[in-house]
């Protein structure tokens, strides 16, 4: 029988005994996570120092960087209690800084892709950087996952998290506007990891923050995802031209294998040689959330690892999710565990506004003004 740590945590606190023997922390996770730690985690070419904050609580384990508000390691226990990191990453941050692919980190301004990095608010157009080809992808060649972030750690009732943020200057990447940015990551008694988005801006600009965490349940550098099993309650999604740029159209994933309404793995259908799967090398789309945007998260995606238990919830208050099968994974990258990342070792799933969404009327507004604050969150629940 699986046990939610929840369930477990909660039992133990009652009984007044720590609920180690099963991997869910101790006593005091359950009233209250551990205080944030600090530490220094390298150095930039020119002197900057980075650090890495670490965060426990209701079982679950975080380390962050101030290098681009990274998720550098997510540990939490198996069905028989045994920890692993099950996000990929980095051991130093010369690799980070080197080496480009998002592993962890904070997206923006505008997290997925412009099409030629071209957009116009108010009749007035602008052009972004461009760094996929002739697109823009995830704020440009130095966007938000490149640059230091200020963080503040807090403890608040029996949650543990930190404040992160960022300024971004008006022009920066081609974006009009000041836009200042502050994430907050929360691990909470439960060891559900929330984050909550906030920005404000002094002119008119698109906005659209991400987290990029690449998943593998089974442990980073474990191997393939293709047996984990996906759920994403979703009866559309957006096809793309062989730019990864979304057409406009609103497709049904009926008959296709984009259908992850019903639970299956990965795998399954990912060498059906859909001209969508063809163009991508596996999935690297966006589905429309069958809820919209919400005013609080809702559950729309799980993802589950049947070797070893381990499930991850995700919720959102978002219209879109961007399911990434890890397909430019390509042997070169050493993650963490000192083993190398190939195509399919992880997936990321980016709750989102639609990409491209600055070009496509029909696609929900990505437009922030001044006076406006721009808001949002996503919890990520774990058990075993």
């Amino acid at each position: 029988m699986e046990l939610n740590r929840r369930t477990v945590i909660a039992g133990a606190a009652a009984a007044g005994i720590a609920a180690t023997t099963l991997g869910t922390g101790s006593a005091e996770a359950a009233s209250g996570g551990k205080k944030p730690v600090k530490s220094l985690f390298g150095k930039l070419a020119d002197g900057t120092k980075i650090y890495s904050w670490a965060l426990e609580n209701g079982g679950t384990r975080l380390k962050v960087l101030t290098w681009g508000g990274i998720v550098q390691s997510l540990e939490i226990p198996d069905r028989h209690g045994r920890y692993t990191n099950v996000s990929l990453g980095f051991d130093n941050i010369e690799d980070y800084v080197a080496k480009t692919p998002y592993f962890g980190a904070l997206i923006g301004r505008y997290g997925n892709r412009i099409a030629k990095g071209q957009f116009t608010i108010d009749g007035k157009a602008y052009q972004v950087d461009v760094n996929d080809g002739v697109n823009s992808l995830h704020g440009g060649a130095k966007g938000f996952d490149k640059r230091v972030w200020d963080v503040e750690p807090f403890t608040k009732g029996s949650d543990v998290g930190l404040y992160l943020y960022y300024t971004s200057v008006d022009g920066e990447m081609g974006y009009p506007g000041t836009l200042k940015v502050k994430v907050t990551y929360t691990l909470t008694k439960h060891g559900d990891w929330r984050i909550d988005y906030e920005a404000t801006t002094t002119k008119a600009t698109v906005v659209n923050l991400t987290s990029h965490v690449y998943w593998n349940l089974a442990g980073e550098g474990s191997g393939t995802i293709e047996d984990h099993e996906l759920t994403i309650a979703a009866g559309r999604y957006t096809p793309t031209d062989s730019g990864l740029i979304p057409t406009g159209e609103l497709a049904t994933v009926h008959g296709t294998p984009f259908d992850f309404r019903k639970t299956k793995t990965i795998g399954r259908d990912i060498r059906d040689g859909h001209i969508q799967q063809v163009q991508a090398k596996g999935y690297d789309h966006n589905w429309v959330l069958d809820k919209g945007i919400t005013a609080k998260p809702q559950h729309v995606a799980t993802l589950r690892d049947p070797r070893s238990g381990r499930t991850l919830k995700i919720a959102t208050d978002q219209p879109g999710l961007q399911f990434y099968s890890g397909n430019f994974l390509d042997g070169t990258l050493t993650g963490t565990g000192g083993r190398t990342y190939r195509q399919g070792d992880a997936l990321c799933l980016e709750t989102q506004h639609f990409p491209d969404a600055p070009n496509h009327p029909n696609f929900a507004s990505t437009l922030l003004r001044p006076g406006q604050t721009y808001k949002t969150t996503t919890v990520h629940t774990f058990s075993a």
